[in-house]
């Protein structure tokens, strides 16, 4: 199942994406998804390295080294 949704695209955004799809014969919607999608992985990752470190700087958590993890002191 897929969801529909719009979104507001500079003149300047949509216009390259209108070349790109008549110079490769995709549709300008194949192109938004496909930004969409290569990107959201490092879009996610991004935010929880973001809530990782300030659980870091509250005190929540606290770094461990490899070698504790290695030699089993966690």
């Amino acid at each position: 199942m897929s969801k529909q949704t719009a979104v507001r695209l500079s003149d300047e955004t949509y216009q390259r994406l209108q070349v790109l799809s008549e110079q490769t014969g995709r549709t300008v919607i194949y192109y938004i998804r496909e930004a969409i999608e290569s990107h959201l992985d490092d879009l996610e990752d991004i935010y929880l390295a973001e809530q990782a470190l300030e659980r870091l700087r509250r005190g929540d958590d606290e770094v461990v080294s490899a070698e504790a993890v290695w030699r089993g002191h966690v």
